[in-house]
């Protein structure tokens, strides 16, 4: 079975790790093919590789027995190649696509149980989608546009264009709420679909690849705007790529997928700086670690005299961030929380997490 959940992160849980998690899936399989059922329900047939499983039976297995939690009020990213099974995933959490096999319950009710009239109020309220392609109406202006989930919810006319206006303003497009969807470019009309999925206030945004069309410069730009958004409406994410730089930048947690599999799930991190296997090894080799880890990977025991002098970090500042506050002040840095000196960080503790060989005393460090 994947694994369920991630590696406890450094320090104490939040209060999202100990809330009930707001999506449980446990065990999902998403089988394409004759009597699909049949392939997990069989060891044997379980085990095979996608090869051999279509070869025996016809069968593709888009997600293979794969197991995690969604905590409330983080941005969840599940990132994988092409055809690792992600954007099928994404699509069971609200049976978009059927599952083969499995259980999701969202807020501890079971998702696969839901008949249509439940189905219905769960896509409309509680789990909204942005997909990369916008589903705009092009007759429609950009304030309708905004307005067409409240106007499929029943909600009047006033009070709808009402609270579209709002989202206007929210994501950036005041002045252009009377325009149509063709007089925008490509970010203004992703800028709409984000608007159109948060005026429905749901209770988690689920986004399959929003920006993935987008020019570099603009899709930096949506990026940002989710993670403003996230920060001032702590809103649970669930967000799929294939883009690792979008991944780490974006993700409280970060699930990476191959073969329909979940191969490691874990922080930003996590999975650059404790790789599971040679393949999640071979995905962050080009990443920058000073970018990515943060001090507590370099910190050792301060001693009596550190715990007093040198410039203060918080425990979350990157090795970057401290190579910088060592280098300008030459002196070790220390890291702070609540007051408290955690230990310190010098020239080669942090040199040490850039080249990837931290000595195990200061890994052992909470």
């Amino acid at each position: 079975m994947s694994t369920a959940t991630a590696p406890a992160a450094p320090g104490a849980p939040n209060a999202s790790e100990a809330a009930p998690p707001v999506f449980a899936v446990r065990d999902l399989w998403k089988v394409f093919g004759p009597k699909a059922d049949r392939v997990p329900a069989d060891p044997e047939l379980a085990a095979l590789d996608a090869a051999a499983l279509r070869e025996r039976t016809g069968c593709t297995a888009a997600v293979r027995d794969v197991s995690f939690d969604v905590r409330k009020g983080e941005v969840f990213v599940v990132m994988g190649l092409s055809g690792s099974g992600k954007s099928t995933l994404v699509r069971c959490l609200t049976r978009l696509i059927e599952p083969t096999s499995g259980t999701i319950a969202i807020d501890g009710e079971d998702v696969l149980s839901m008949d249509a009239g439940r189905l219905r109020e769960l896509r409309r309220h509680r789990a909204a989608m942005v997909f990369q392609h916008f589903g705009l109406l092009p007759h429609r202006s950009v304030l309708d546009n905004i307005a067409y989930g409240l106007e499929i919810q029943g909600v009047g006319r006033a009070e709808r264009r009402a609270r579209a206006a709002e989202f206007v303003e929210k994501v950036g497009l005041a002045g252009l709420e009377h325009r149509r969807p063709g007089q925008l470019s490509g970010g203004q009309q992703q800028r709409v679909g984000l608007a159109r999925a948060l005026a429905v206030d749901p209770e988690v945004l689920l986004f399959d690849e929003p920006f993935s069309a987008l020019d570099p410069l603009i899709r930096r730009d949506m990026q940002e705007e989710v993670v403003r958004l996230h920060r001032e409406e702590g809103r649970t994410m669930v967000f799929i790529t294939h883009d690792l730089s979008e991944a780490l930048r974006l993700g409280d947690r970060i699930a990476l997928m191959r073969d329909g599999r979940i191969v490691q799930l874990g922080t930003p991190e996590e999975i650059v700086g404790s790789p599971a296997d040679d393949y999640v090894r071979d995905f962050v080799r080009d990443v920058p670690r000073e970018q990515v880890m943060t001090v507590r990977a370099a910190m050792r025991p301060a001693s009596a005299a550190e715990t007093e002098t040198g410039p203060a970090l918080a425990p979350d500042a990157t090795v970057h961030e401290a190579i910088e506050a060592v280098a300008r002040t030459g002196e070790s840095a220390r890291v702070v929380e609540g007051g408290r000196c955690l230990g310190v960080v010098d020239h080669a503790g942090l040199l040490g997490v850039v080249a990837g060989v931290t000595p195990p005393a200061r890994k052992a460090v909470a």
